[in-house]
């Protein structure tokens, strides 16, 4: 059993390897060498929104009922590496642009298919599947240690270098343990109430749930402006080996992660919520004024912010959802959850980060442009902040007040 586990951990590490060594830096890639708009950058980077909104389909769907997981996996990390490493020796925007988002929509499945495998070879998922997850992360953590250090940042071989693990995945999925689909023989006709059933949707009908599930769309619109433009401001401004600092944000999200349930306890799902929400705006702020000088700890302290940006909004959420849904729709619920959030409102953010970059831009003769970064971020802040007031005001759940002892 030790064995299966070291398995699906290499499974879990090369998984989100791949995501971090292409996504973290691919606008840095677009701006400063290829010269796109911020426009562009952001629509390339809203790529995973799409597939985001995409993905349950596919997973949901053909996995369940045709084919073992490991088979899917493989053909779709095959059919990965294929377009990463087509996407890398472009520099056009639309053929990227479309190459990326057909990328983006094998890959995206592939999150679930992974947790998927994962679950079905444990006897104790609730105590197995931490650590098994947790290689994911240092699987990120590791993909951009090394983008950093080679200072390949502003190249497209972190494409590249994903590519080459998702080759080596997709071969590595089929020595896995079989998971044969647990819906086959079912009729296979295409429903999206398989996908997302009616009763995950009457949660909505909850005023309180109705409200988190608004303010967790708009929280993911301001969200976008660090996902796609971090590592293009922190090379502009000059810091050093960015892809490698901004993977302190994924180390203070493994310790985050080990105090939710003290946090949990002590504050309970509306100022967990909170809390994540005012980390957000907080960051931006240190984004605003921190500088590669003598205020470059804001640069950093705006990066150690993310175990507490993505932990205890996105994590919370996702015990909140599963506490408020129907044993048999919890999944459903979730799969809803992550459609409105990493799809539908990452999707528009992509689209206004892209806008107010270029606004506040300045291009050279060559097509190369610098940006007035302080109005950018405050921008994001004061979205941020906007969304915390509106939530602030008018969650009131108050049998979600606390949380139960652990």
């Amino acid at each position: 059993m030790m064995l299966v586990k070291v398995r699906l951990a290499a499974m879990m590490f090369m998984e989100y390897f791949i995501w971090g060594a292409w996504y973290v830096t691919v606008g840095t890639w677009l701006l400063h060498t290829l010269h796109f708009s911020g426009v562009q950058a952001g629509l390339v980077a809203g790529t995973t929104a799409v597939a985001a909104i995409v993905s349950p389909f596919i997973a949901g769907w053909v996995a369940d009922r045709f084919f073992a997981a490991q088979l899917v996996l493989a053909a779709l990390h095959g059919a990965g590496a294929i377009l990463l490493f087509i996407a890398s020796q472009q520099t056009v925007f639309t053929p990227i642009y479309w190459i990326v988002l057909a990328y983006a929509c094998v890959y995206m499945p592939t999150l679930a298919l992974t947790n998927t495998l994962a679950f079905r070879q444990m006897k104790d998922p609730k105590n197995e599947f931490g650590w098994i997850r947790v290689w994911g992360t240092a699987g990120w953590i590791v993909a951009g240690l090394l983008v950093g250090s080679f200072g390949v940042e502003a190249t497209s071989m972190p494409l590249k270098l994903a590519a080459g693990c998702s080759l080596v995945l997709a071969l590595y999925a089929l020595s896995l343990p079989n998971t044969p689909p647990l819906q086959k023989g079912e009729s296979a006709d295409f429903k999206v109430s398989k996908i997302v059933p009616p009763e995950a949707i009457a949660l909505l009908k909850n005023g309180s749930f109705a409200v988190f599930v608004i303010a967790s769309f708009l929280i993911c619109i301001p969200l976008q402006f660090y996902y796609a433009f971090t590592n293009p401001f922190l090379n502009e401004i000059g810091i050093v080996n960015a892809a490698g600092k901004m993977t302190m944000g994924q180390m203070s999200e493994l310790l985050c992660m080990l105090l939710i349930p003290w946090f949990f306890r002590r504050l309970g799902v509306k100022y967990m919520l909170i809390a994540g929400m005012s980390a957000w705006a907080i960051r931006y702020v240190f984004f605003a004024f921190g500088n590669p000088g003598a205020s470059v700890w804001m640069l950093y302290a705006g990066i150690i912010l993310h175990g507490i940006c993505y932990d205890f909004f996105f994590v919370t959420g996702q015990i909140y959802v599963d506490r408020k849904a129907p044993v048999a729709y919890r999944a459903a619920a979730q799969g809803m959850l992550t459609m409105i959030t990493y799809g539908a409102g990452m999707l528009v953010g992509s689209w206004l980060s892209g806008q107010v970059v270029d606004h506040y831009a300045t291009v050279a003769a060559d097509g190369s442009a610098t940006h007035a970064w302080r109005p950018i971020w405050l921008i994001s802040a004061g979205l941020s902040a906007a969304i915390l007031l509106l939530f602030w005001l008018a969650f009131h759940d108050r049998d979600e007040a606390t949380a139960p002892a652990a």
